[in-house]
This record gives structure tokens, sequence and C-alpha cells, in this order.
């Protein structure tokens, strides 16, 4: 029997095939659909939306949880504004045994699917990491529930979420828009929610904008089981999201990130002790303007798409002095480059 992926392969390569040889209208009486895309690579990301509209395509979120009782607010949102049921099932993988918690997620009954970590034991890790105990138990978790996940459950893709994300309107028109691209681009390993310098202050007021990134967001990401059968095998025991940056695992791949950010953290309460939350992660902003990126050609966020626009949008910006942009001794410009030479330079500047 032929997978569905298999399947889906074979029915895009016919279309594909199709949209090059014949002229095709939407029985509307509007131009040939050959008119509004640029090349094979728009066309497929269009034909890529038209095949996963079907019902066989499902993409869960997996909710990663502990001792929280407030886990209820994200699945109140997840099941509030989720579309499909059936299409976005919610997968609630439990670490830590907490009754508490348990009994939130179970009182869901059967719009989440509960799943608990059954290797509660205390971590075997060198004495001078026992004051990162709790990385060592979250990093088994993940690894643990995404195993589950692709390989029990059998799914294609997932998004992961953690217990304390407020998430945007448009959260699942996010994600639906950018799986094809997803799974058509090799060069990219994943599609994130997140933007990290997403401070209000700083961010341009623009909710249909998206990056590609070099740097791996998180706090709202989606994966495919192509890219777990490549790292679950060497998953690390801790700092699992500092691992995925490093170079070895990137593999010269990037990510898709918003401008403004489809999520938000509430979670001043876990195993960084709220570090970083309230000089940072508090001031990200959440976007509360709904975007239809399923109705957006998004063919630009290819890597040779978006390299070319990229570099000619860089390179054609005035160049100045750092000191002088810090002194706000420039005018009329509402954006600038700067130059640097290496890393310490770079450094300096941020």
């Amino acid at each position: 029997m032929k997978s569905l992926l298999e399947t889906h392969e074979e029915k895009l390569t016919a279309l594909i095939k199709i949209f090059r040889n014949r002229k095709i209208t939407n029985g509307k009486g509007r131009p040939d659909i050959g008119e509004h895309l640029n090349g094979v690579n728009s066309s497929k990301i269009y034909i890529e939306k038209i095949l996963f509209s079907d019902k066989e395509v499902v993409i869960p979120v997996l909710v990663i949880a502990c001792n929280r009782v407030s886990v209820r607010k994200n699945l109140d949102q997840l099941i509030k504004i989720r579309p499909s049921a059936s299409k976005f099932p919610i997968i609630v993988s439990q670490d830590c045994g907490h009754v508490p918690t348990a009994k939130v997620i179970q009182s869901y009954g059967s719009q989440v699917i509960h799943i608990q970590q059954p290797d509660l034991s205390e971590p075997q890790i060198p004495w001078s990491h026992r004051k990162w105990k709790g990385y060592y138990k979250i990093s088994r978790h993940y690894k643990w529930a995404l195993n589950q996940v692709f390989h029990k459950l059998k799914h294609t893709s997932v998004i992961i979420v953690e217990d304390d994300l407020d998430i945007s309107p448009d959260f699942f028109e996010y994600f639906s828009a950018l799986y094809p691209i997803l799974k058509s681009d090799p060069t990219l390993w994943c599609i994130s929610a997140w933007n990290d310098n997403g401070k209000e202050n700083i961010i341009e007021n623009n909710s249909e904008l998206l990056y590609r990134t070099d740097f791996f967001p998180g706090l709202g990401w989606m994966l495919t089981n192509d890219l777990w059968n490549e790292l679950g095998p060497k998953w690390p025991l801790t700092f699992w999201d500092d691992w995925l940056r490093h170079p070895d695992q990137r593999k010269g791949r990037s990510c898709i990130r918003p401008e403004i950010s489809r999520t938000h953290t509430f979670g001043k309460i876990g195993v960084s002790k709220g570090q970083f939350f309230d000089k940072h992660l508090k001031f990200i902003k959440l976007n509360s303007k709904p975007v239809k990126f399923t109705k957006m050609d998004l063919s630009y966020l290819k890597k040779e798409n978006f390299d070319k626009l990229f570099h000619e949008k860089v390179y054609s910006l005035p160049t100045v002095n750092w000191m002088d942009l810090k002194l706000n001794k420039v005018s009329g410009h509402t954006a600038v480059r700067i130059d640097y030479n290496d890393k310490k330079s770079l450094s300096n500047y941020c």
C-alpha cells in the first residue's frame, strides 16, 4: 500500500504536467492560472495548496506539558481557533506525573489526546550539571513525545507548542499556508511562529511580513517526520534548542518566521526560573490582525527567490556610520545599512 506522501507526490507530478501543457481556468471565467505564477516553483506551491487542502492531510499540534495547571489557558485557545479538529488534532504530552495537571488535561475528554511520558526517574547527569537537571528532563520528554507522534501515531508533520503559550487568531492559517513550502523546499527545516526580536518598539507593524532565518526560533514550530528521522537518533541529553542551532544540525538550512510573532509566552514560572521573562520575553508582541496567508502567493519565501530579493533590498539601502545612527544624526530614511567586517564589530553594534 502506498503512503499518503507517495500518493501526494504522484498527484503533484501529474498536475505539474497538466499545468505546463494546458490552459486551466477556475471555472469563473478568470484568466489562465499560469498567468499569475512565476515559473515551476510558484506552480508547484500553488498545486501543493490544492493537494494539502484535502482532508487526508493531518497536522497535529503537540502540546508539551508538565506540572502547570495553567495548560488550560493554552488548550482553550487552541480549541477555540482551530478550524478543524480532524485536521489539527491536539496531542498533550505530559511529563512529571503531576496529578492536578493531568486532571485538567483529561477534563477536555475527546477534544485532546493525552499521553504521559513514562520515565519519571532522575536522569544520570554530571555533578557539575546538577543545577540544569530540569533541562535534561525536558530534552528526554521532547524525544519521547516526538517518537510517539512520528513512530507510533505515524504523522508526517507536527506543530509543537509548550503549555505556556498564547497563540494568535491566525496561528493555524499561518502554519497551513507554510506547510506546502516546508514540504517542497529542501533548504528549509522548520516553520516557526516566533520572532526572537519581536519587541513592539523594534519591529515593523506589518502582520504580513515573513522572513527566512538561519537562527532556530522555537516557541511554536513545525517540523516533518523526515527531519525527525535525521535528528531523533542523535537527540541531545540536554539543551536541545541550543543543539539545534549548531551548524552540524542546521546544515545550512533555514526556518521561516514572522515579523510579528504568532505566539507569546506567559510562562514566567518554569525551569528557567523566569531568567529572561521580565527583561525580554514579556515584551514580544503577539499578532492581533489575522492574515489570510493561504490566499497569498508565498513563493517569494523559496530560497532562490528570497535570496535575490533580500540582497537587492539590502544593497539598495544607504550605508551609514553606526555612531551617527546611535546619536540620531541619521534622518530621512526608514531603513539603512551598516557594514561590519567581523564578529567583534557586529557584537559591538548589537
